[in-house]
């Protein structure tokens, strides 16, 4: 009877083993995006939706869990671009000045590991890019020591943070050769092998977007600004106005996107000299964040309500070889690739996001009519619904970061 017994206790102890074993192996298999999201009547908190961007599940496209925060929704803005290998994702909601650190490395289960506002002298965090090292680098838009009256300094900086929240270095903005520009830290592009850091300067306030003409090129290893200069002005006059997003293309130069449409080409970083052409003009304004993937850049445009895809392979000259639009009243503004599943994920001014499918030999876009809500229409439904933290209300998505 006690050798049966013990037979027993065995059996079953590897089956739990074996069982334990599948759901992880299921868990790593699985692949999710994380879609930072406010309340869209800005009365709720802000949340972290997580939504099945397996194009294989049974459930895919459908809401898997939420993660709410104590912060009520002022303006939900950016997560990383990118998820982190650490599984440590930034986050913010710009208005309140503060970043959520979130820990999604069991992404059913995601947990808030800690949050920041201020640091070292600077104020309102807006954008975040990983390090060699594993640090972020963010860009801060203002210094405190600037503010009065109501105004915001018309000058920030970088800092660099680990995944706890500490501080590691920092550096100012402030140009004395560009005493009365506006440098206000937007995005940034890292480049390791050339020691080299470029960042954007563009407001979040409206009366002074006109003001944002500069970039800065910084060396990396100790955050020394190397060099402030003006981009290249169109014939429009306006399109190099209030430039937001760099991101780094297949010949090493830096395209960056502005609300004012444009795509401006940043070269010879490493040099004393670095240049800006305007390379490429949208129709309307307030175009939002692109995606490089290979030799095509992807741009959010709200004049098309869609996007439209260059092909940057001639650098100095891109070409428009696609277009989609989304409806007749959706304005695009986030875009984020999956390089897992191929996949383009959009988010713009309305509660809903949708995933597009890139023809990565020809630059078409198409919808992926897969990847539907229970309402069966393609995207995801943030509007008007019960969710797993308790609230109802219709959700406005901002920033999409998907698993790795």
């Amino acid at each position: 009877m006690r050798s049966f017994l013990f037979a027993v206790a065995v059996f079953l102890c590897l089956s739990n083993l074996r069982m334990q074993s599948q759901e992880q192996q299921t868990r790593a298999a699985a692949h999710y995006m994380f879609a930072w999201t406010g309340d869209f009547d800005h009365k709720g908190n802000d949340f972290l939706a997580v939504i099945d961007a397996d194009p294989a599940s049974a459930t895919y496209g459908h809401l898997m869990t939420t993660l709410v925060t104590d912060q009520q929704t002022m303006q939900v803005h950016h997560t990383e671009y990118a998820m982190p290998a650490s599984g440590m994702l930034f986050a913010n909601d710009h208005t309140a000045g503060r970043t959520f650190i979130f820990d999604v490395r069991d992404p059913l289960h995601p947990k808030v590991a800690t949050s920041f506002t201020d640091m070292a002298g600077y104020m309102h965090p807006h954008s975040y890019l990983r390090l060699p090292n594993g640090h972020v680098l963010a860009t801060f838009q203002h210094t405190h020591h600037g503010a009065s009256g109501g105004q915001m300094a018309a000058t920030g900086g970088l800092v660099e943070i680990d995944d706890s929240g500490t501080v590691i270095r920092s550096a100012s903005s402030a140009d004395p050769a560009f005493a009365s520009a506006l440098l206000t830290p937007y995005s940034l592009v890292v480049l390791p092998e050339l020691d080299r850091v470029v960042s954007t300067n563009s407001s979040m306030h409206e009366d002074e977007l006109l003001r944002g003409v500069t970039y800065q090129v910084w060396r990396l290893s100790d955050l020394k600004l190397l060099k402030t200069a003006y981009f290249d002005v169109g014939e429009n006059r306006y399109a190099q106005i209030s430039p937001e997003e760099p991101r780094l293309g297949p010949d090493g130069s830096i395209f960056v996107q502005t609300l004012g449409c444009g795509i401006e080409r940043i070269t010879s970083v490493d040099s004393d000299e670095p240049k800006s052409q305007l390379v490429y003009t949208f129709p309307g304004n307030w175009c939002g964040v692109p995606t490089i993937v290979g030799h095509y850049l992807i741009q959010s445009v709200p004049e098309t309500h869609g996007l439209i895809v260059l092909d940057i392979a001639n650098a100095a000259k891109p070409v428009e070889v696609s277009r989609m639009k989304l409806s007749d009243t959706y304005s695009p503004h986030w875009t984020g690739w999956d390089s897992k599943t191929l996949r383009l994920v959009v988010t713009g001014s309305e509660p809903r996001l949708y995933m597009l499918k890139l023809d990565q030999a020809t630059g078409a876009l198409a919808m992926d009519d897969a990847f539907h809500d229970a309402d069966g229409k393609a995207g995801f439904n943030f509007a008007d619904r019960e969710w797993p933290h308790g609230w109802k209300g219709s959700g406005k998505p901002h920033g999409v970061v998907f698993s790795r």
